[in-house]
């Protein structure tokens, strides 16, 4: 299964935020990785504006150029603004969904414990980090995988769930997908107009 497997670290130098989380290692050098680091003076183009939101967005959701590029093509045929719809599909996805719930602590462990069968959307294994979660479905963990370290310590970390579209039930360790967020509920700071305005060309 691709995806992105490179040091995270750089990544989010390069884009001057802590994309992945909390991460000591940028908050000591949170300049561009390279020789000249903080030194760059180079003004960006429009075109390396909007370049540079598509690759924040894809680093973000971990989605690859393929998968991002037919998750717009689906944001474009649909009603609404369309850099917004786009950010709902991507809020949608079934590992960003069980990581906003708290039960993985990244993103990228979401995807693990999606792609390991251990999420259940309405009572069955779903292994696919891409699935759409719809309103009003329930999503849960795996009754044998309940005990897994990972998942009892995420779950202890995160204490209250904050996503006015999510709803989680401690006694049955599954929480409910309410609705597609809203843009001004969505904390990411990912300016979608300018993505819009790249696959526009």
């Amino acid at each position: 299964m691709a995806r992105y497997i490179g040091p995270k670290t750089k990544i989010a130098r390069k884009f001057g935020e802590a994309i992945y989380g909390p991460d000591k290692n940028f908050e000591r050098r949170n300049f561009p990785p390279g020789q000249h680091g903080n030194n760059r003076r180079r003004k960006t183009s429009e075109y390396g504006l909007q370049l540079k939101e598509k690759q924040k967005a894809k680093y973000t959701y971990g989605v690859l150029e393929k998968q991002f590029r037919n998750l717009f093509k689906k944001a474009s045929r649909s009603k609404g603004i369309t850099g917004e719809v786009l950010l709902g599909l991507l809020e949608s996805r079934l590992d960003n969904v069980v990581y906003r719930m708290g039960i993985a602590p990244t993103r990228a462990a979401a995807r693990q414990l999606v792609s390991h069968r251990h999420i259940i959307v309405d009572g069955a294994i779903v292994n696919i980090p891409s699935y759409q979660v719809k309103a009003d479905q329930i999503v849960g963990i795996r009754e044998k995988s309940k005990s897994l370290e990972v998942i009892s310590t995420s779950l202890a970390n995160t204490g209250v769930h904050k996503y006015s579209w999510l709803e989680w039930d401690q006694d049955s360790f599954a929480g409910k997908f309410l609705n597609v967020p809203e843009r001004s509920d969505i904390p990411e700071n990912i300016k979608e107009q300018l993505i819009v305005e790249l696959y526009s060309k």
